[in-house]
């Protein structure tokens, strides 16, 4: 048995259980994960209110958590990257990975070695949050040394590492805040930061070659305006208008509309792994909750101020 956070049905972080499971045992190519930590994704607790329902269905109990950082305990059959006592991160399906569990199994194709130099708690907020921002920007957003780009939402949990990795590929970037946020993106190695509360970036003059809505709270006609001619806005939230902007922008040349739903492939696990250790890009951790605090680190998520990343800690004592 193990401690693992499931729910019964969907609703408010009431449904939140921090209860006795049983402990998955790897079969095939996954991988048994000793957690050692995880992250609270904004996916994490729409799931949990039920606004997947659609995707996720209605079988209960639930497990819940994508995240994950943690010493290789078991693998399967056929795995063969990793052995026992290999420090891993890594993210699996938001739907059935469980990772809010003292132990959890992924697919080995869903996990890379641990950066050596950083900490479970800064590994295991990186590889949703991190893969979504370097997807967003080298595979969809095209991103080249020299572009100019815009991030909305720049010191949130994507953003922040959205705004590291672009200059780390020598971009121009602007980033999006509030003004209470203002230095801490400038600090990430903004170029130019815009306070959201006194002027619309869709207003401005300056125009991008991509503009990348972190947050999923702008449309691409709100943003047309400010892409190049050839530009690319790329949204975290698959909105049917995000969807129709897509299909209308597919097959012409021009703007783009495009939607970033973060694949965990290894090779990309690995390229973060790398920019983390050079020190190019960092974690940025607001707060740190255990485990069994799980109602309250998802209360805190849900009121949209966090300053990077929520991160969850399993107590080595209680494994």
């Amino acid at each position: 048995m193990m401690k693992a956070v499931t729910i019964d049905r969907y609703g408010s972080s009431d449904v939140l259980q921090y209860r006795d499971v049983e402990q998955p045992v790897p079969t095939g190519n996954a991988v048994l994960v000793r957690v050692r930590a995880s992250s609270v994704n904004p996916i994490d607790w729409k799931i949990r209110r039920g606004d997947l329902a659609l995707l996720s269905g209605f079988d209960f109990p639930r497990p819940l958590g994508a995240d994950v950082a943690g010493i290789v305990e078991a693998v399967g059959d056929t795995a063969t990257q990793f052995q026992p006592g290999d420090e891993v991160f890594g993210f699996g399906n938001p739907l059935n990975s469980g990772t809010y569990a003292e132990f959890a199994t992924l697919p080995e194709s869903q996990l890379a070695l641990k950066p050596k130099n950083v900490s479970f708690e800064e590994a295991a907020a990186a590889p949703l949050a991190g893969l979504t921002a370097m997807q967003a920007l080298l595979d969809l957003g095209e991103l080249r040394p020299g572009c100019s780009v815009l991030v909305n939402g720049a010191s949130g949990g994507v953003g922040e590492f959205a705004v590291q990795i672009a200059k780390t590929f020598s971009a121009t970037v602007t980033g999006v805040c509030s003004e209470a946020n203002l230095e801490i993106v400038r600090h990430l190695g903004a170029d130019a930061v815009i306070d959201y509360t006194r002027e619309d970036f869709t207003h401005q003059a300056a125009r991008y070659d991509l503009v990348f809505d972190a947050v999923g709270k702008r449309t691409f006609t709100d943003c047309r305006r400010v892409l190049k001619p050839e530009g690319i806005f790329v949204s975290t939230l698959p909105s049917p208008e995000l969807l129709a902007s897509i299909a209308q922008t597919l097959l012409f040349s021009g703007q783009k509309a495009k939607l970033i739903l973060a694949q965990p492939k290894s090779r990309d696990l690995q390229a973060l792994c790398e920019l983390m250790e050079d020190g190019k890009v960092k974690s940025q951790i607001d707060r740190t909750y255990p485990l069994s605090e799980i109602a309250a680190a998802h209360n805190y998520s849900e009121t949209g101020r966090a300053k990077g990343k929520i991160v969850l800690t399993v107590d080595v004592g209680e494994q």
